[in-house]
């Protein structure tokens, strides 16, 4: 907690269409990862405001409900308009707040976030209510009611992205939102709060309010009157949510952690796929929980890919978030960094080889003097079952391994609790279908990776999750299926 600073932007909550500060009036500073200072200050706030938010959701449900969905989705495309003519404004916030560089903001976070509500604008027009005929004395109707009132629950990794994944067919489908945002990175939530009072969002339908998790992420876990809880974060987080939800059978959706594995699988006549591809995607690994932390190749072609993936992985540029030329920004938090750090001691005592990185750099520029960055890193020579080979680091840093045979690397990468991704690469189609079935992740890519259509069921197996997100998916989980038989 932190004393009021006049000097410093508040960002209050949003509730029943109108920035509220805290009851309790309490804030805690937002820090800039890029520089480790404050720069704005974020509601601390409990359930009491929880209990505002949803005493606001229920007054707006009944109308909110009733209307058309033509006209809802009119709402939520004037919302998506309003991002996107701000899209700037809002990249450069996402990347002051959580590190990430501006160029992965601009053109990843911000237009998905667009993507959200354009796509479940229109969803809600192409959903369907089926009929039948029993007897022919009775018509049995099969209708979708709205869930009511939804508790949505993000992370700091992709803050604005993952957080309208959720509001979008929440309020689409014609329920009222209490959201939560990480309180590491609230500042595109703050101003998504302003474009839903520019759209004439009516007050009450989204209501959004800040603080940590044990405070307000709790209460809204437990609050009776929200009936469905979608929740993004990590396994530890994800399993407390899960206790607090099943004694209220509320509907619960899961997506947690993750250790993806990679398999680079070589045939006669294939040549490995260039190490490039995966380096590029150290850039995001820093905060993606769908990035590949370990790589099995193919030990004919190991030692080649470790050689070339380490020299493209070195020219990776690490440098302030609001670089243009930046491929890597900070790391979103301190807590988070010397989790990253504990993680490659780690390595190093489990037998592991530092091939690259390792540490955090010796500078960045003036701005960053005190900010939160760390190396790209590559460790070989680690045990599959080692701990860094299993556990979530969730930061920039990835494990290369040998492998020999098919049956083996399909046992290395389920060896981890968790089941959230994974990408084959091979250009053999029969080994592609075999190792993809047998591989226990939620989302399986073949010679690609974060291809993600938003008609697609998205989650995780083992700790990764529960439920899936995502098209029609999305829709059936903000909705109760009911069935409604009437004499004729």
């Amino acid at each position: 907690m932190s004393t009021v600073q006049k000097d410093l932007l508040r960002i209050r909550n949003f509730i029943d269409g109108q920035f509220v500060e805290p009851l309790g009036g309490r804030y805690l500073d937002n820090i800039e990862p890029a520089t480790g200072k404050a720069y704005s200050q974020v509601a601390d706030s409990d359930s009491r405001d929880v209990d505002l938010a949803v005493a606001a959701a229920e007054k707006a449900f009944v109308d909110w409900s009733n209307k058309p969905a033509a006209e809802r989705s009119k709402i939520l495309l004037r919302i998506a308009d309003l991002i996107e003519r701000d899209l700037e404004k809002f990249a450069r916030a996402e990347s002051i707040d959580t590190g990430k560089p501006l160029s992965l903001a601009r053109g990843l976070d911000i237009p998905r976030a667009v993507a959200n509500f354009r796509f479940f604008a229109t969803a809600i027009l192409h959903t369907e209510s089926g009929s039948a005929h029993y007897r022919r004395r009775c018509v049995q109707l099969h209708a979708a009611a709205t869930a009511r009132h939804s508790g949505l629950i993000s992370p700091w990794n992709l803050p604005l992205y993952l957080l309208s994944w959720k509001i979008a067919p929440a309020i689409a489908v014609g329920n009222t939102a209490i959201a939560k945002p990480s309180e590491l990175t609230p500042m595109t939530a703050y101003l998504l709060c302003e474009i839903c009072a520019e759209a004439r969002l009516p007050n009450g339908v989204l209501n959004v309010v800040h603080g940590t998790g044990p405070n307000v992420g709790a209460a809204i876990t437990a609050h009776p009157k929200i009936g469905t809880i979608s929740f993004t974060g990590g396994t530890v987080t994800g399993r407390k949510v899960a206790e607090a939800s099943a004694p209220l059978f509320k509907k619960v959706s899961l997506e947690l952690g993750g250790k993806n594995p990679n398999i680079v699988s070589l045939t006669p006549t294939l040549t490995p796929p260039s190490p490039a591809a995966f380096a590029r995607h150290s850039r995001i690994r820093v905060r993606f929980g769908l990035c590949g932390s370990r790589v099995f190749v193919e030990r004919s072609a190991y030692k080649d890919f470790v050689d070339r993936f380490i020299d493209k992985a070195s020219k990776l540029k690490l440098g302030d978030p609001l670089d243009e030329k930046t491929d890597q920004g900070a790391i979103a938090s301190k807590t988070q960094l010397d989790k990253i750090k504990f993680y490659v001691d780690l390595a190093q005592k489990e037998g592991g080889k530092i091939a690259l990185g390792g540490s955090a750099p010796k500078s960045i520029n003036d701005r960053c003097q005190s900010g939160y960055f760390f190396q790209p890193t590559v460790i070989t020579d680690l045990p599959v079952s080692c701990r860094v080979n299993r556990e979530e680091i969730f930061g920039p840093v990835i494990t290369i391994t040998p492998f020999d045979h098919e049956e083996e690397v399909i046992g290395y990468a389920n060896d981890t609790e968790y089941g959230l991704a994974s990408s084959v690469w091979t250009q053999n189609l029969n080994r592609a279908h075999r190792v993809a079935e047998k591989i226990s992740t939620g989302t399986v890519w073949v010679n690609c990776w974060l291809v993600r259509d938003l008609r697609v069921p998205f989650g995780g197996m083992k700790a990764s999750g529960v439920g899936r997100e995502g098209g029609e998916e999305a829709l059936r989980f903000f909705t109760e299926p009911k069935n409604i038989c009437i004499s004729k």
